[in-house]
C-alpha cells in the first residue's frame, strides 16, 4: 500500500514552547521522530508545521516539510491540510505524533496493516494495561473494544466498572487497554472528519476521537506490545534524558 506519513509539529506549545526543536542527545525531537517514521514502510514522510524555524530545520537535515496554518485545533486538521498541500494522491495517511521521538517503526507499520482489513475507515493502536497506576491515570486514555477489535469508546476513566471487585485488582479481573495516540485515516474519511464540529463527548473527555465515534465512524485497533514515550513538558524530557 502507498501510505503517507505526516508528523504535525507546532512551535507554540503552552507547556513546552519550541518542543520540536529541543535537543535529545545531539538530535532534535522532530528529527528523531522523522527518522523513526522514515524507517517504517511508508511511501513518504513529511512534517506539517506552522513555524518557519521548524520548516527550515527539517529541510536542513534533508527531510520533507510543508507550512500549514496556525489556526488548526488538532493534529488531524493539520494533517489534512498537509495532505492537500502535498499534491500527491494517497489512499491512506498516518498521523505520527511529533512528541514521541522513540516511536518504533513497527508500530507505524502495524497501523498501516489495519487498512488491509475490509472497510477500515480509521485505525489506531492499543496496549494492554498491566498496573493499577496506569489504569487510574486520567492522562492515559483507555479504550473499550468490541469483539472484532473496533473501538467502542475512549475515556480517561476505567471502563467498565468492575462491580464487587476491589479496584486494586480490576486490571487482573478484566482486560483493559490503553490508547496509543497514533492515527491512520483513509483519505476520504480524513476529509469528512475534519468537517465535523466538536461533539459533546469530545468536549466532556477532551478526546478528539470521540467526535468520530459519536458521528458514526468506525475506528479499527491493533494491539501493540511496545510502550510509547510522549514528551509534553520539560519535566517529561528530563525523565527521558535520565533514562537514556
Amino acid at each position: 500500500m502507498d501510505v503517507l506519513g505526516i508528523i504535525p509539529a507546532r512551535y507554540a506549545s503552552t507547556r513546552f514552547p519550541g518542543k520540536p526543536l529541543t535537543d535529545i542527545n545531539g538530535k532534535t525531537m522532530i528529527r528523531r521522530v522523522y527518522e523513526q517514521a522514515s524507517a517504517a514502510g511508508l511511501a513518504e514522510v513529511i512534517v506539517a508545521t506552522d513555524d518557519e524555524r521548524i520548516l527550515s530545520h527539517v529541510l536542513d537535515f534533508g527531510g520533507k516539510a510543508v507550512m500549514t496554518g496556525e489556526h488548526h485545533q488538532s493534529g488531524t486538521d493539520r494533517c489534512f491540510e498537509a495532505y492537500k498541500l502535498n499534491n500527491k494522491p494517497y489512499e491512506y495517511i498516518i498521523n505520527i505524533q511529533g512528541d514521541e521521538p522513540f516511536i518504533k517503526p513497527e508500530q507505524i507499520d502495524l497501523v498501516a496493516s489495519c487498512f488491509k482489513r475490509p472497510n477500515t475507515q480509521l485505525a489506531t493502536l492499543v496496549k494492554k494495561i498491566t498496573t493499577e497506576e496506569e489504569l487510574f491515570n486520567v492522562n492515559a486514555p483507555k479504550v473499550v473494544l468490541s469483539t472484532s477489535g473496533d473501538a467502542l469508546y475512549f475515556s480517561r476513566q476505567p471502563i467498565p466498572y468492575c462491580r464487587n471487585v476491589p479496584q486494586d485488582i480490576w486490571h487482573k479481573q478484566h482486560a483493559y487497554y490503553k490508547h496509543i495516540g497514533i492515527y491512520g485515516y483513509r483519505a476520504d474519511i480524513l476529509e469528512q472528519i475534519t468537517q465535523l464540529p466538536p461533539s459533546a463527548l469530545e468536549l466532556a473527555e477532551s478526546l478528539e476521537q470521540l467526535r468520530w465515534l459519536e458521528n458514526g465512524f468506525k475506528i479499527t485497533t491493533a494491539l501493540t506490545e511496545f510502550e510509547t514515550i510522549g514528551i509534553d513538558s520539560p519535566e517529561d524530557l528530563q525523565r527521558v534524558m535520565n533514562n537514556l
